[in-house]
């Protein structure tokens, strides 16, 4: 880090002119950021890390390495990306067909973990503070502290935004186990908040 750009870029890595980065990231070994892309503030990009044009990453995120952020996603704050786990950005690639006017939006929103070699495909949301298990590959919207496994994913509880597993009495109402937040279950176990 030096006082001319208040982050951190390892001298193997390539940061292309007009790219934004926020103070207090950090940008290892071999990645790669792309000129229309911006980084939040104390983010850490992992090694071999490649970054498209058009990504969005929110400030204090971490994304482990070897992953790749292509064109269309948006990123906000807090959120988690396990080593090796995937985008897509078309639904249909073919080589010889070109697709770039057909990219998809893919958010991921505050607070959430992809785990690792997990698959996002392009097009889909993120809830808050979801919790993608480790090999999911995610093909529908998440619900807000929804807990994915498998493949096609599918929903086999609810995490707390500290990232422990709710366990939801008969009354619909669950807490932490790390920090003792009150959470309720509501319209008919399909959606959960945080009480306080």
């Amino acid at each position: 880090m030096n006082s001319e750009t208040n982050y951190f870029v390892h001298e193997s890595a390539f940061v292309d002119a007009g790219a934004q980065i926020g103070e207090g990231t950090k940008i290892w070994h071999f990645c790669h950021v792309m000129p229309s892309s911006v980084i939040g503030n104390s983010c850490n990009i992992g090694q071999n890390v490649f970054i498209d044009n058009n990504v969005r990453i929110g400030d204090r995120t971490k994304i482990q390495n070897n992953v790749s952020v292509y064109n269309n996603v948006i990123i906000e704050e807090d959120c988690f990306l396990g080593p090796s786990m995937v985008f897509t950005n078309v639904l249909n690639p073919r080589a010889h067909v070109e697709r770039k006017d057909e990219y998809k939006l893919t958010k991921l929103k505050k607070g959430c973990t992809v785990g690792a070699n997990a698959t996002i495909v392009c097009g889909v949301t993120l809830g808050e503070y979801s919790f993608v298990g480790a090999g999911a590959v995610v093909i529908a919207d998440l619900h807000d502290f929804a807990m994915v496994v498998g493949n096609p994913s599918r929903q086999i509880g609810w995490m707390s935004s500290f990232g422990e597993k709710l366990k939801f009495n008969d009354e619909g109402f669950a807490h932490c186990a790390g920090t003792g937040d009150k959470y309720q279950l509501i319209e008919s176990e399909t959606r959960v908040i945080k009480c306080n």
